[in-house]
């Protein structure tokens, strides 16, 4: 069940969210600090897109008690991803920010290996929380990250011990049926551990105005491998906003794939700090924009050891009316010698009255590095179009097809069993729009 509370957000509220979930004093002092920036700081501005229409904060806040154990409906596509009968799969489900799901095999446990929800984690290891929550993403970055530091409600708490390599995915999968969603996921990969994690997010009611704040950190510890991938499905009366940061240290890597699926209007932005020698990061993410959507999409790399390397491949499908921006973002700090980095955002646009930007910025501050770009933006080839109806198919079936031919740099590349079919059948959800 769940208590409703139909209030402005105040210091009483935040108390009472801390005092129910019975966290130590250091995080509501982090809450009540979140609190404060929040009411003070505007609402963020980005270059080409503007959220002052949006909603933000329009929700009626509510806290979960908990309902584990509870039938949970999810989609057949989604299930069939998470067998929760057999020792290859490690799964959290949340309804809204309660739990109604948690298997963690016994070997994974006996090898230390911590994946609880992040209200557990505070209560059974406070101070491991402690030394990492909200130091990847600053709770006073924006009104959006306050928002979040103040009120997060749910979520997922992962620890690794040193040398311990999962071969299976560890996956969460989130349920909203109410207006906000306020998730807060840690990882922490310990030197030379390896994991695959994947999140997925979605909306049940097509009527519901969803709010989505999430905010994901990720500690890569020396000589580590984490592969997080996403999959946000929500519908076309939400507002997604998703912070997510990685901190690399050496010789470790971070693996970002990204299916950014709502129908709904989305903020997503994406760092990887490459903090020591050698460390490296590779992102991929996919965007199809319908109807009136728009979204603001940010992958930044920021090179601060030497030796560092990243690579940035981003693609969007623009329909109807849809607008975003593409932003790719590297960052070659001084001292970060012998780095390489390479970028490419590259846009089809559907519709006349599509629109979609593709920014590549490269900012360097070091001369002994390698750093290169590519972006496009435009339609699709007429040409394309003619030569596969000449053979007999059908416009609508030619579009498809291009589409997915386009995508298929980044899809084909996603190193994670299963995730490949799910994006392409939520791809051909949403060009059935």
């Amino acid at each position: 069940m769940s208590v409703t509370i139909n209030t402005n957000f105040d210091e009483n509220l935040v108390t009472h969210l801390s005092n129910v979930k019975k966290e130590p004093e250091w995080m509501l002092d982090i809450r009540l600090k979140a609190l404060e920036v929040y009411k003070q700081l505007p609402i963020p501005r980005f270059e080409k897109t503007r959220i002052d229409k949006w909603n933000i904060d329009q929700f009626e806040f509510f806290i979960d008690e908990g309902d584990e154990g509870n039938q949970v409906d999810i989609p057949e596509d989604i299930r069939s991803m998470i067998d929760v009968n057999t020792e290859n799969r490690s799964v959290i489900i949340q309804r809204n920010s309660a739990l109604v799901h948690h298997y963690l095999p016994k070997s994974l446990g006996d090898q230390g290996v911590i994946f609880t929800t992040l209200d557990n984690a505070l209560q059974e290891y406070p101070d491991l929380v402690k030394k990492y929550f909200m130091n990847a993403v600053k709770f006073d970055e924006n009104k959006l990250t306050a928002l979040h530091a103040a009120l997060w409600n749910g979520g997922v708490f992962l620890y690794v011990p040193k040398n311990v390599e999962i071969e299976f995915p560890l996956q969460s999968v989130y349920l909203a049926e109410k207006a906000g969603l306020l998730p807060h996921v840690l990882i922490i990969a310990e030197t030379n551990s390896n994991l695959t994690f994947v999140d997925y997010r979605f909306s049940t009611d097509h009527n519901v105005s969803y709010i989505h704040n999430g905010v994901v950190e990720v500690y890569v510890g020396e000589g580590a491998r984490v592969r997080f991938a996403t999959v946000h499905n929500f519908n076309k009366n939400s507002y997604d906003y998703s912070y997510r940061r990685a901190i690399v240290k050496r010789n470790g890597r971070i693996e970002w794939v990204m299916g950014e699926m709502n129908f709904g209007n989305t903020i997503s932005n994406n760092t990887s700090l490459l903090k020591d020698s050698a460390a490296s990061a590779d992102i991929k993410s996919i965007f199809i924009g319908t109807g009136r959507q728009k979204a603001d999409l940010e992958s930044k790399v920021i090179h601060e050891g030497d030796h560092t390397e990243s690579k940035i491949l981003s693609r969007g499908i623009m329909l109807d009316q849809a607008t975003a921006i593409f932003n790719g973002i590297t960052k070659m700090e001084k001292g970060a010698v012998k780095s390489n980095a390479e970028q490419a955002e590259n846009i089809l646009m559907l519709s006349k009255e599509a629109r979609g930007d593709a920014n590549p910025i490269l900012l360097i501050d070091e001369h002994d590095v390698m750093a290169g770009h590519a972006a496009s933006a435009g339609p699709v080839n007429q040409n394309d179009i003619y030569y596969l109806m000449s053979r007999g198919i059908p416009k609508d079936e030619a579009e498809r097809l291009i589409i997915h031919g386009f995508l298929a740099s980044v899809v084909s590349r996603i190193p994670i069993e299963g995730l490949q079919e799910q994006l392409e059948k939520l791809i051909e959800r949403k060009l059935k729009r």
